[in-house]
C-alpha cells in the first residue's frame, strides 16, 4: 500500500459519538480496556468463567515454547454442553435458539431444547458409525440448521470436524477430505440458491472418486430438497434415517481445553490450502466473550443475525459456537440477499425483529448499488447495533450501511480478524467508542497489535506499514494441521515472536488502526481469502494454457477482483469464446467464488532475472495505471508488449 493510498484515508473527518443508549447498561465499559491493560492474564482467566467446566483450570498460559500456545491447558470442558445443555439446565429450554428461513420461504423454530435432543441424537449416530474421540468428519452442507447439529455433535464426542463450504468443486473438496484424514463426510441432497435447487450429494460423490480419499467409511445425507440422489450401499445413509431411533440424551464427555475443536481451510501463497486448527476452551472462550462485548448481547430480547455461511471462519465463530455458548437467539437464512426478491434482507430483519446485524461490505455495496429505496420499504427499527465483517469497509459504504439500514441510530462496529485468529481481534465498542467511518479502530480488551515497518520497528503513524499481534490470546490457532514448520514460517518467521497477519495497516493521529488489505499473494474476494497460486494451478491445469498469472485488482462491489493473464499453447487462437471458457475451467476445478471476472491472453509474463512473476506490473495494467518500476526484469520490453496487445483490458470477456 503506498504512502499516498495511506495519506486518501486519513482525509476522512467524519466521527461518531458512542450510542448514549446503549452507553448505559454497556456490557462492556471504558474500565474494561484498564483492567486488561493492567493484568491480560486475569483478564482472560476472568472471562473463560463465563464457560462451565468439567475441571476449573488453573493455569491460564502456557507460551514456554512459542509459537505454540497452550490456553487453560489443565482445564477440562465439553464445547457442545457449553453451548446447548447448559442452558436447558438454567431453564431456557424454550428459548428459540435458530430461528431458520429456508430460501424457497419455508421455516423452523428450534428450541434450546430441540437443539439439544437433535445434537444428542446426531453424537450417538456418529457413534454408531464408529467414530471416536479425535477422527475427523468432514461438513459439506448448505445454511441449515443440520450443520450446526453437526459440527456440535462432533464437538460433543470430540471429533474435530472440517466444514467445507457448498460452493467447493470436487476437487477442492477432495484435498481438503484427504489433508484431514476424514473418515465420514456429512452432506445433503442439495440446498437453494437464487431459486435453484443447488446439488451437493454428487460433487461428494465425485470426491470420494479421486486420489487420498480412501480413508472414508460414511457419508451420511441430509434430505433438503428432496431432490433425486444415487446411495452407495454400505457407504450412504440418510441423515434423519440415522438419527431414527436414537437415544434423544446423550452424556457429553470432558475434554482437555487444548483437544482439537476444529480444522478450518483457508487459501496460502503456494497454493497448497492451510488447515488452520483449533482447539477448545480458549477459542470458545473468547468467541463467546467478543460476541457478548462486541454486540453488546443481550440474550433476553436480543434477536441476532449474521449472514456468514458455516463454511467460512464467521459462520464457525458467530453463528455456532460464540451465540450459543451465549444462550443467544438468531436466525439462520439459506439463501442469497436477492432471492426471491432484493429485500429478502429486509423482509427477514422485520420478520424476525432482528437487533444485531452482522454482514459483509460486499453486501453493503451491492445494496447500494440496487438502491436505498428498497430498505426503505421496510420496518428496521428492532435494529440496535450493526456489524461488518470479512474485509474492511470503505467510508462511503459504511455511511450508507448508517444512514439507510440503521437511520442514523445504530452504532456500526467494523471487526478485523481472521481464520486463523478465530475470533474478533479489533473493533469499536458500540457504548465506548467513537467512530470512524473505514477505521478497524482499536484492538479489543485483551489484544495487543500495532503496526511496524520492514524492519519490525513501530510505523510512524500516518505511515504504511504491517499489522501485527504482539501476544498470545485465546482463540488463536495452534498449528496448521500437520505441518508445524509451514506454521512457524508462515505466521512466525518475518518479526520473531509476533504474529504477522499478512495485512498492510496504519495507525493514524488517535492511534487508532486502519487496514489497507493483503500485502501477500493472497486476493479478498467479497471477504473469502482466494491464492493467487491456487487459480494458476487450475488454469494451467487446462490443457490449452501455458503459463498463468492472477492479479486481484479493486473492485467496487466484492472489493477485489480476479484477473488472469495466460499465455497459450502454440496453434491456439487467442479469442473471446476461449477466455470463458478458462474462466468456466477455474469454476469447475475450485468452485465459483474463485471465477476470474477476466481473462487475458499475452505472449509473455514479466518475470525477474530470478523467475518470479512480477504481479505488482500485471496489477497496473488491469487497472489502468501508469506502470510502476520495471529496471528489475529480465526482459522490461515485455510490458509494452503485454500492454500494446490488450487494446480492450477492460473486456470482461
Amino acid at each position: 500500500m503506498s504512502n499516498e493510498n495511506v495519506a486518501n484515508l486519513l482525509k476522512e473527518e467524519r466521527r461518531f459519538a458512542p450510542n448514549a443508549e446503549i452507553a448505559d447498561g454497556a456490557n462492556v465499559t471504558a474500565h474494561t480496556y484498564a483492567q486488561a491493560n493492567a493484568d491480560e492474564l486475569r483478564f482472560w482467566k476472568n472471562q473463560a468463567s463465563r464457560l462451565t467446566w468439567s475441571r476449573e483450570p488453573i493455569q491460564t498460559l502456557d507460551w514456554s515454547s512459542p509459537p505454540f500456545a497452550k490456553w487453560f491447558a489443565d482445564g477440562e470442558l465439553n464445547v457442545a454442553y457449553n453451548c446447548v445443555d447448559r442452558h436447558v439446565e438454567a431453564g431456557l429450554g424454550d428459548r428459540v435458539a435458530i430461528h431458520f428461513e429456508g430460501e424457497p420461504g419455508d421455516s423452523r423454530a428450534i428450541t434450546y431444547a430441540e437443539l439439544q435432543r437433535d445434537v444428542a441424537q446426531a453424537a450417538h449416530a456418529l457413534t454408531a458409525l464408529g467414530v471416536h474421540a479425535g477422527d475427523r468428519v468432514a461438513i459439506y452442507l448448505p445454511m441449515i440448521p443440520e450443520a450446526a447439529v453437526a459440527m456440535l455433535a462432533c464437538a460433543r464426542i470430540g471429533a474435530p470436524h472440517s466444514v467445507v463450504f457448498g460452493g467447493f468443486s470436487a476437487d477442492a473438496l477432495a484435498a481438503r477430505i484427504a489433508d484431514a484424514g476424514a473418515q465420514v463426510v456429512i452432506t445433503a441432497d442439495g440446498g437453494y440458491r437464487r431459486g435453484k435447487q443447488l446439488a451437493l450429494k454428487p460433487t461428494v460423490d465425485q470426491a470420494l472418486t479421486l486420489d487420498g480419499v480412501g480413508h472414508v467409511r460414511h457419508v451420511l445425507v441430509v434430505r433438503r430438497t428432496g431432490q433425486d440422489v444415487a446411495m452407495k450401499d454400505g457407504r450412504d445413509e440418510w441423515w434423519h434415517e440415522a438419527l431414527a431411533g436414537q437415544p434423544e440424551d446423550h452424556t457429553p464427555v470432558a475434554f482437555g481445553a487444548e483437544h482439537p475443536l476444529f480444522i478450518l481451510y483457508t487459501s496460502g501463497t503456494t497454493g497448497k490450502p492451510k488447515g488452520i486448527l483449533h482447539t477448545s476452551g480458549g477459542y470458545l472462550t473468547q468467541a463467546a466473550y467478543t460476541h457478548h462485548a462486541v454486540f453488546d448481547l443481550k440474550p433476553e430480547t436480543d434477536v441476532y443475525w449474521c449472514t456468514a455461511d458455516v463454511g467460512w471462519i464467521t459462520g464457525h465463530s458467530y453463528i455456532v459456537y460464540g451465540p450459543l455458548a451465549n444462550g443467544a437467539t438468531q436466525v439462520m437464512y439459506e439463501g442469497t440477499p436477492d432471492a426471491p426478491h432484493r429485500g429478502r434482507f429486509w423482509e427477514i430483519i422485520a420478520k424476525y425483529g432482528v437487533s444485531l446485524l452482522y454482514t459483509a461490505p460486499t453486501a453493503i455495496r451491492t445494496f447500494m448499488k440496487w438502491g436505498e429505496h428498497i430498505p426503505a420499504d421496510y420496518d428496521l427499527t428492532s435494529l440496535r447495533v450493526l456489524g461488518s465483517v470479512g474485509e474492511p469497509i470503505n467510508p462511503e459504504a459504511w455511511i450508507w450501511y448508517w444512514e439507510h439500514i440503521g437511520g442514523g441510530r445504530c452504532p456500526i462496529v467494523d471487526t478485523w480478524w481472521q481464520t486463523e485468529t478465530g475470533a474478533m481481534m479489533i473493533s469499536p465498542l458500540p457504548g465506548v467508542t467513537v467512530t470512524k467511518p473505514g477505521a478497524a479502530q482499536t484492538p479489543l480488551p485483551g489484544i495487543s497489535a500495532t503496526v511496524v515497518d520492514d524492519g519490525g520497528n513501530e510505523a510512524p503513524d500516518g505511515v504504511g506499514g504491517y499489522l501485527v499481534l504482539e501476544r498470545p490470546w485465546p482463540a488463536m490457532l495452534r498449528t496448521i494441521w500437520g505441518d508445524d514448520q509451514r506454521y512457524i514460517d508462515t505466521y512466525w518467521k518475518r518479526f520473531g515472536n509476533r504474529y504477522f497477519a499478512g495485512d498492510g495497516a496504519k495507525k493514524d493521529e488517535d492511534g487508532d488502526i486502519w487496514l489497507m488489505g493483503r500485502v501477500d499473494d493472497v486476493m479478498l474476494v467479497s471477504g473469502h481469502n482466494i491464492s493467487t497460486a491456487e487459480v494458476e494451478s487450475a488454469l494451467v491445469s487446462h490443457p490449452q494454457v501455458a503459463e498463468a498469472a492472477v492479479v486481484g485488482v479493486a473492485d467496487a462491489t466484492t472489493g477485489q477482483a480476479i484477473v488472469a493473464f495466460v499465455i497459450m499453447r502454440g496453434g491456439v487462437p487467442e479469442d473471446g469464446p476461449l477466455a470463458g471458457e478458462l474462466r468456466a475451467h477455474v469454476a469447475r476445478t475450485l468452485g465459483p467464488i474463485a471465477k476470474p471476472q477476466r481473462v487475458l491472453c499475452v505472449p509473455e509474463l514479466p518475470k525477474t532475472r530470478s523467475g518470479k512473476i512480477m504481479r505488482r506490473l500485471l496489477r497496473d495494467v488491469a487497472e489502468n495505471r501508469e506502470l510502476g518500476d520495471v529496471t528489475t526484469l529480465t526482459d522490461p520490453a515485455v510490458m509494452h508488449l503485454i500492454k500494446d496487445g490488450l487494446p480492450t483490458a477492460n473486456n470482461k470477456s
